[in-house]
C-alpha cells in the first residue's frame, strides 16, 4: 500500500553497541551481515522491519522508508509538491529506493518492491 511505513534504518558508529541497546530495550534480534555490508536486519517485533547499519558520520535520527506502487511517479510527486528526491537506485533482487526531503527539510525514503531490480552496474 502506497505511503505505508515499510522499513527503517538506525545509523550507528558502533553497530554492536547499537544492536545491544535495541536488544536490551525492545528485545529485538538481528540477522547476520547483509550483502557483505555492516548492515543488520531486524524484524523489530513485527512490521515494519528495519536495520542497524554502520555510519561514520554522526546522524541524529532514524531514517524511514515509505512504500510506493510506482517509484518513478512517487519521485515526480515529491518534486512537484516542492520537495527533493534523488533518482531511484536499485537494491539488487529486492527493489528500488530514492532518498527524499519534504518541504520542511525532513529526510525520508521511498521504496518499491521489485525482485527483478538489477545490480547497479548491470543497468
Amino acid at each position: 500500500m502506497a505511503g505505508r511505513l515499510v522499513h527503517f534504518e538506525v545509523p550507528a558508529k558502533d553497530t554492536g553497541r547499537a544492536k545491544g541497546f535495541y536488544t536490551a530495550v525492545f528485545g529485538w534480534q538481528f540477522g547476520e551481515l547483509m550483502m557483505g555490508l555492516d548492515y543488520y536486519l531486524t524484524e523489530a517485533g513485527g512490521e515494519p522491519g528495519g536495520a542497524v547499519y554502520s555510519h561514520e558520520e554522526a546522524r541524529d535520527q532514524i531514517f524511514v522508508y515509505f512504500d510506493s506502487d510506482d517509484i518513478d511517479a512517487s519521485v515526480a510527486k515529491v518534486r512537484e509538491a516542492g520537495g527533493e528526491a534523488d533518482e531511484k537506485g536499485p537494491i539488487p533482487g529486492i527493489g528500488w529506493f530514492s532518498h527524499c526531503k519534504d518541504t520542511e527539510g525532513n529526510k525520508f525514503g521511498l521504496f518499491q518492491s521489485d525482485e527483478s531490480a538489477p545490480a547497479p552496474d548491470s543497468q
